[in-house]
């Protein structure tokens, strides 16, 4: 491993803790009600008639045929995104894959798995689902209705999640019960809290997950969304009650299907003692597997091995029965 010595910010993105210091944080106590908030809103998802539209893509490739896609998630709020199909076999499997905070302009096109219809959503309010007052920086988004827990975006966007399965079981009789979940940072944390509640969902990948312990989440110094959130809590200290109903890795501690989490030994903008505190909450060890990078969100030498390493893993996940 070679986690980068030079760096331009002005703080340890290691934050001073090696591998053993990092495996062994644990999540913080959960919040009174935590299920019963997200059990409710699992089920004004399961509600929604998702009405999905496709349009054949301009886009051509060998592997998949790729639709733009649109549906309807909670709240009315249409969501935007693409869906890939295979050229070729059946479709046995479906996968959803979630973005980061820099938004997604189109699918990936190199996902190791077959027999899968892949469905890529933009979280409401980024990229094809942005939409007026929600802004599209990160900075604003993460705290759009933070004042609010049944309003706050980032639970929409846990929604919207679940409405994407629905959109590929519908799509996809054959998918029921073999939909899997791939997502990195935003997306990561998103899909914490998205899995566990949701046993339409049978195994997981997340990279860099965000989200996780948000009591040390909103202390440590970053470049990522949580530093707007800090910003903001230093006038509304309320804001971290809030949090503890979105916390990924108190929602990992719920996880019960098979998951492969990469985390990061040095992230300035995903503070890793956050992402090792949703690896390390996955309670059935036999079926999890965590996957540690040098570097997340950062240029790293051996990246491109451990990224093509993660990969391959990533194939055996989801291109299995």
């Amino acid at each position: 491993m070679s986690i980068p010595k030079r760096h331009p910010y002005d703080f340890d993105p290691t934050y001073g803790l090696g591998l053993k210091e990092l495996r062994a944080i644990r999540p913080p106590p959960e919040v009174e009600g935590f299920d019963a908030f997200w059990q409710a809103r699992y089920r004004k998802a399961l509600a929604r008639d998702p009405s999905p539209s496709l349009t054949r893509s301009a886009t051509r490739h060998p592997r998949w045929t790729i639709h733009d896609l649109s549906y309807t998630s909670t709240d009315g709020f249409r969501i935007g995104g693409w869906l890939l199909v295979p050229q070729h076999g059946n479709v046995r499997r479906g996968l959803v894959v979630g973005h980061g905070y820099g938004g997604r302009d189109q699918p990936d096109l190199d996902l190791p798995v077959e027999d899968t219809a892949i469905l890529f959503p933009c979280f409401r309010g980024l990229s094809r689902s942005s939409r007026a007052p929600i802004s599209p920086d990160p900075a604003w988004h993460v705290l759009h209705d933070i004042d609010k827990p049944d309003r706050y975006i980032i639970g929409g966007c846990v929604e919207d999640v679940w409405v994407a399965v629905t959109v590929l079981n519908t799509l996809f009789p054959g998918t029921k019960g073999r939909v899997g979940y791939s997502g990195i940072s935003l997306g990561g944390g998103i899909g914490a809290l998205a899995i566990p509640h949701d046993d339409r969902i049978d195994r997981g990948h997340l990279v860099v997950p965000t989200f996780g312990n948000r009591p040390l989440w909103l202390t440590l110094p970053t470049i990522g969304s949580a530093r707007a959130v800090q910003a903001y809590g230093r006038t509304h200290p309320e804001v971290q009650q809030t949090l503890r109903l979105f916390d990924a890795a108190s929602a990992a501690t719920r996880i019960t299907v098979p998951l492969l989490c990469a985390v990061a030994r040095f992230d300035p903008a995903v503070a890793p003692p956050c992402q090792f505190s949703v690896a390390n909450a996955l309670p059935i060890k036999d079926c999890n597997e965590i996957f540690i990078l040098d570097a997340g969100h950062f240029d790293y030498p051996g990246q491109a091995a451990q990224s093509s390493a993660l990969m391959a893993k990533v194939g055996n996940l989801f291109g299995t029965p």
